[in-house]
């Protein structure tokens, strides 16, 4: 899944760690959004669809996630 940087939108990353399933310690995911929810509400799709987790799964791994606003810096300039 690719996910687009949108212009003069707020941004939210969600980095969640997948290690638990994926047993390769430096192993994250990383899902955008125009809030903080709805870059959860990725993950959790994300997490769902790819690596089929189940609900208590989908709850643990969101709980280790780090959800951060994006700098500005990273959107992508008008042309």
């Amino acid at each position: 899944m690719v996910q687009q940087i949108r212009h003069n939108e707020p941004q939210y990353i969600c980095i969640i760690p997948v290690e638990k399933i994926t047993a390769n310690q430096d192993e994250e995911i990383m899902t955008f959004g125009i809030s903080a929810e709805d870059a959860k509400k990725q993950g959790e799709e994300l997490l769902t669809s790819t690596y089929s987790c189940n609900k208590s799964q989908v709850l643990e791994l969101i709980q280790q996630a780090r959800i951060e606003p994006i700098a500005q810096w990273c959107a992508p300039k008008e042309r």
